[in-house]
C-alpha cells in the first residue's frame, strides 16, 4: 500500500514538473515564432540599435527602450541592494527579538503591496519630490530607479536572510573566539559564507526589476528616447510593449513580440551569467 502511494506522488510531481517544463516551452516558441520573424524583416541591427520608435512610419529601433531598461534595472539595483542586504543582517544577527515579528510582517506586507499601489506611491510623493528638490518634471530615471528600489527590497531581504541564517553558528562563534567584535564576526565571517545566497537575491532583485511594467509607466514618463540625465523621461522594454499592444497590428504587433523576445532573452543571459558563476564557485 505505502509503494503505491509513493508511486503516485511520484507520478503527480513529475506530472506538475513536465506541466512547468511544457508551458516555458510553449511560451518559448510563441515568442520566437512570432517575433523573430519581424526582427529579420525590420532588420536586426535597425530594431536593436535603431533611435528610433515610430511605428506610423515603420520605424521600430528599440535601442532607447534598452538603454532605459538598463538605466532604470541598474537604479534600481544601486537604491535596493545595499540597504536590503543591511537589512537582512539587521533581522538576522542585530534585531531584538520584540521587533522582530513586526518588522518581518511589514516586509512581507510590502510583497503583497500590488505594483499599480507602489505607481499611484511614486506619482504622489516621489515625483512631487522630485520636482521639488532635484528638477525636471519628476517624472524620469531617478524616479523609477527609487520606486523599483523599494518594490525589490522584500525579495532581497528575505532570500539574504535565509542565506545569512544558514551559515553555521561556528563561523560566528569563530570569529568571537579570534577576539574579533560581533559586527566584525558578521560583516567578515558569516556574511562572506553566504554570498552565493545573497547572489541569489540580488539575481532575483534584478529579474523583478527588469520586469516591472505598472509602477514604472506611472512614473518613468514614457519617452522613446536615449535619457541624459537622471531626471530624464526614459521608457522600458515592457511599458513600451504594454502601452502600444492594445492596439498594434499587423508589423507594429510583431515588433512588440520581438521586444518580448529581446527581454526574454536578458532575463535568459542574466540566469546563464548567475548559473556560470556559482559554478565558478564550486
Amino acid at each position: 500500500m505505502n509503494h503505491t502511494k509513493e508511486k503516485v506522488v511520484q507520478a503527480v510531481l513529475f506530472l506538475t514538473a513536465c506541466i512547468s517544463i511544457i508551458s516555458v516551452l510553449l511560451i518559448c516558441f510563441f515568442l520566437f515564432t512570432s517575433g523573430i520573424p519581424a526582427i529579420l524583416e525590420i532588420g536586426v541591427g535597425d530594431f536593436l540599435f535603431g533611435r528610433v520608435w515610430r511605428p506610423a512610419n515603420h520605424l521600430f529601433g528599440i535601442f532607447p527602450m534598452i538603454i532605459g531598461s538598463l538605466y532604470v534595472t541598474l537604479g534600481a539595483l544601486v537604491t535596493g541592494v545595499p540597504s536590503g542586504i543591511l537589512t537582512a543582517v539587521f533581522m538576522a544577527y542585530f534585531c531584538p527579538e520584540k521587533i522582530y515579528r513586526p518588522l518581518k510582517a511589514a516586509i512581507n506586507l510590502m510583497a503583497g503591496i500590488p505594483s499599480v499601489v507602489y505607481g499611484f506611491f511614486g506619482l504622489v510623493v516621489l515625483v512631487p519630490f522630485v520636482r521639488t528638490h532635484i528638477g525636471g518634471f519628476g517624472m524620469g530615471v531617478l524616479t523609477a530607479s527609487v520606486l523599483l528600489g523599494l518594490m525589490i527590497l522584500p525579495t532581497i531581504i528575505s532570500v539574504s536572510e535565509a542565506a545569512i541564517r544558514a551559515v553555521p553558528r561556528s563561523y560566528y562563534e569563530g570569529g568571537l573566539a579570534l577576539g574579533a567584535s560581533h559586527e566584525r564576526s558578521v560583516f567578515f565571517a558569516v556574511l562572506p559564507a553566504a554570498k552565493r545566497g545573497v547572489l541569489a537575491a540580488v539575481i532575483l532583485g534584478i529579474g523583478r526589476a527588469i520586469g516591472e511594467t505598472m509602477a514604472v509607466i506611472m512614473v518613468a514618463g514614457n519617452q522613446a528616447i536615449i535619457p541624459t540625465s537622471l531626471t530624464s523621461g526614459v521608457r522600458t522594454l515592457t511599458t513600451n510593449i504594454v502601452m502600444e499592444m492594445g492596439y498594434s497590428s499587423g508589423l507594429h504587433r510583431e515588433a512588440l513580440i520581438g521586444t518580448a523576445v529581446v527581454l526574454f532573452i536578458f532575463v535568459l543571459l542574466i540566469n546563464i551569467s548567475f548559473s556560470l558563476l556559482h559554478k565558478g564557485e564550486e
